[in-house]
């Protein structure tokens, strides 16, 4: 009965995952799949660049709630807190999220990169670690106004903070840290590869960015 008890719930937060908020703001308020436009992706980066801030600060705040949502689902099944199985449970449901969001159910399983949904998952598990990363990527936006780059950046940082700065000893910690940045990369190869060629696009601050 446990088994089934923990499946419901990684279900669940794969369902939470799999709300594809860019593609249902962008249909219901504009008409417009952003999948079609940009990156091609059903992510707050590439909504910001297709349909501008007013779509896309939302679509941000919403994709990282998923996966703050989704771990906080952990609160909800009576097992002890505090414990490596807690630890682990609630990084196998921001997993499932992370997998919701990428090939969400409800959008024909083509979503985005997952960089907000992880925020919201590491931001609920390792908060401290989180937020300096965090502090990596917005060092980063603002001095080369390169999304992607500054997502990489932050993401390679993370197990660097979490494992080394504050002094983890937790292998799954470990692990998942590690595989987070290196999701990071392998989601962003496309982006590595115009940045490379000098062709990534750039965020423009305060107005609405074209294609």
């Amino acid at each position: 009965m446990e088994v089934l008890y923990i499946t419901l719930f990684l279900f669940g937060a794969y369902l939470l995952g799999s709300i594809p908020t860019s593609v249902w703001i962008g249909k219901f308020f504009y008409n417009i799949d952003v999948r079609e436009f940009g990156s091609g992706n059903a992510g707050a980066t590439n909504t910001f660049r297709v349909l501008g801030t007013k779509a896309g600060i939302p679509v941000l705040i919403i994709d990282v709630l998923k996966g703050t949502a989704a771990v906080s689902l952990s609160f909800l099944t009576g097992f002890t807190m505090e414990t490596p199985f807690f630890t682990n449970f609630q990084i196998g449901l921001g997993i499932a999220a992370l997998i919701g969001h990428i090939f969400p159910i409800f959008a024909g399983f083509r979503g985005g990169k997952g960089v907000a949904t992880i925020l919201g998952v590491v931001m609920c598990i390792t908060p401290v670690s989180c937020s300096v990363a965090l502090l990596v990527f917005l060092i980063v936006l603002f001095t080369s106004r390169y999304v992607s780059l500054s997502s990489m950046m932050a993401g390679i940082s993370y197990p660097i903070i979490l494992n080394l700065g504050m002094h983890n000893k937790d292998v799954i910690l470990i692990v998942f840290s590690i595989l987070t940045a290196v999701l990071l990369i392998i989601t962003h190869r496309k982006n590595i590869l115009r940045l490379l060629s000098k062709t990534e696009s750039r965020i423009k601050f305060y107005n609405k960015a074209t294609n």
